[in-house]
């Protein structure tokens, strides 16, 4: 049993009363808690020792990546992150000093998004460093966007350039927090994720809670530098399209829109965000299922991205 039907199984009759907007299913959990405008934004993530950071990382890394993974989710509902409650799982021989540095790396990136650290939990792990972080935010109640928005005949869309994370990008990523709310300010967003398990996996999940399908276009996947890189380092393991695809760990924002908003909103973009690529790769249709058009025609995608549990 691999991580997607383990949650499946897990989430099937979850109690709930009536503060839930939405549950499990979505980047975060929404719940109304009597704000005249806004909902509530809840969630959680951990990074664990030999799964998402090894030995080499340094620890202020460590703390930036365990904190920036709910800040990325709280960007792709459009949101402003709030408070943060720390569990760490320490193995009983320990460097404080190395925990402290954890530490640093979170709050300098707490600091930057008006993030409070508000208290937490530490408990002894016996082989390996874990630190979960649970997460509150808020966002207007007109201007939240859900996975389960997508129509047929939206565009897709992807901020920054994907595949060849573990080359640093990972460790190191900004959440694109700022991004996503001028989105939702300014344009009728249908559907968001943000890119954690690789575009090939995530867009599936925007399709399977939308029910509809999609089509790409192979030559619009936006490759980084680390992606193409890595696949000649690693011929023939991957191409740099696999690698885009499946890599994981990009924490950028994939999004759907009108397709007749496609070019206003890269024509704002440019003026808005000139730093930051915007790339249309492709778009959704009525039929279920995911396909690529390549240079050999269009056909289905197979590959998928990172499964927890998957054997391999």
């Amino acid at each position: 049993m691999n991580e997607l039907e383990l949650i499946a199984r897990l989430t099937r009759s979850l109690p709930a009363n009536e503060s839930v907007i939405v549950g499990a299913g979505d980047d975060c959990a929404v719940l109304d808690f009597g704000l005249p405008d806004r909902w509530l934004l809840f969630k959680t993530d951990a990074v664990v020792e030999g799964v998402h950071f090894d030995q080499k990382a340094a620890p202020e890394q460590i703390g930036h990546k365990a904190l920036a993974r709910c800040l990325s989710d709280v960007a792709a509902m459009a949101g402003t992150p709030s408070c943060a409650l720390v569990t760490l799982g320490l193995p009983r021989r320990f460097d404080p000093g190395f925990v402290e540095a954890i530490y640093d790396g979170m709050k300098k990136l707490a600091v930057r998004h008006g993030v409070a650290m508000v208290g937490g939990e530490t408990v002894a792990n016996p082989d390996r460093v874990l630190i979960s972080v649970s997460l509150l935010g808020l966002v207007p109640k007109q201007k939240c966007i859900r996975r389960s928005g997508a129509l047929a005949g939206d565009a897709i869309f992807v901020t920054g350039q994907l595949g060849g994370s573990l080359a640093g990008k990972h460790l190191e990523f900004e959440p694109r927090l700022a991004e996503a709310r001028w989105l939702a300010e300014h344009f009728p967003i249908h559907s968001m994720i943000d890119l954690s398990d690789g575009l090939a996996s995530d867009l599936r999940q925007i399709l399977q809670s939308s029910q509809v399908g999609a089509e790409l276009l192979s030559e619009a996947v936006p490759i980084s530098r680390a992606a193409r890189w890595l696949a000649r380092a690693a011929a023939p393991a991957k191409t740099p399209l696999q690698a885009a695809l499946t890599d994981g760990e990009d924490f950028e924002l994939l999004f759907t829109l009108a397709g007749k908003k496609a070019v206003p909103l890269l024509d704002a973009w440019k003026k808005a965000f000139p730093d930051l690529q915007l790339s249309c790769i492709g778009k959704i249709t009525q039929k279920p299922g995911l396909k690529i058009q390549g240079k050999k025609g269009l056909h289905p995608l197979t590959v998928h991205g990172y499964v927890h549990f998957q054997e391999s």
